[in-house]
């Protein structure tokens, strides 16, 4: 399935230049759809310590296919039932030392599993450990304490991605900038079916609650993902609560 040419084109769109955020990062060449395909195909066959195996590869889409059968397996335990709770522990924990090992090293690889894992296996637990991965000198530990915080999002508690959020907001890194926007965006967005859990909302009013506390400090490219679906002229309303800052250093 390799494909020398979209090779070049994924290396260039990953940053895998000498002092990029993906520096050293090798690709085949093969598409997201046609890794699915693979993942679909063979991760009731393939054991964990074999997925382990190719989470380990050079190759960046490897390491992708790795953590799609990761997921794939996690969804598929199904507790209360201890082999299942253990299953799903083992996954959340090899997770964990693989992001630290630096296996875990771009967002998309990122994106399409710490939701999926470590946020689905956190979710009606302690997640103190998010705190600590955003405090992480690892970029990619802190794009993980974000992006987990979805799944809290989907079940209608907004509490970890507003508090991991907060403490994102000193971040120096873009990519940290984005996932922290993002999650908040996905705060405001309307969750009709969850909207009255008590103790537990998601909403508008909640995203706002949080951005006329700190918008005024927030990096602007955070920002700007957080009102991406807010009115015009809401946005220029938060905008200039930005503007006016760098006016008064």
């Amino acid at each position: 399935m390799a494909n020398q040419k979209k090779a070049e084109a994924l290396q260039r769109f990953f940053k895998t230049g000498k002092g990029e955020y993906g520096a050293g990062d090798k690709f085949l060449g093969v598409v997201v759809p046609k890794q699915r395909l693979l993942v679909k195909k063979y991760w009731h066959k393939i054991s964990i310590a074999e997925t382990q195996k190719l989470l380990q590869s050079k190759f960046h889409e490897e390491r992708l296919i790795a953590l799609l059968i990761l997921v794939a397996k996690f969804q598929a335990l199904n507790p209360p039932s201890r082999k299942a709770t253990a299953g799903k522990k083992e996954i959340y924990d090899l997770y964990l030392e693989s992001a630290r090992r630096g296996r875990i090293n771009n967002w998309d690889l990122v994106d399409l599993s710490a939701p999926n894992i470590v946020g689905a296996y956190l979710a009606g637990k302690d997640w103190k450990i998010l705190r600590k991965l955003s405090l992480s000198k690892n970029l990619w530990e802190r794009r993980i304490s974000a992006l987990a915080t979805f799944q809290f999002i989907k079940d209608g508690n907004p509490k970890p991605a507003l508090a991991i959020a907060e403490i994102l907001l000193n971040d120096t890194h873009n990519l940290i900038h984005k996932a922290a926007g993002w999650m908040l965006r996905e705060v405001g967005r309307p969750r009709a079916s969850l909207a009255n859990r008590a103790g537990k909302r998601c909403g508008r009013d909640v995203e706002e609650k949080f951005l006329q506390k700190h918008a005024s400090k927030m990096p602007r490219v955070m920002l700007r993902y957080a009102i991406e679906r807010f009115a015009p002229d809401k946005k220029k309303y938060y905008y200039k609560l930005v503007w006016k800052r760098k006016k008064t250093k």
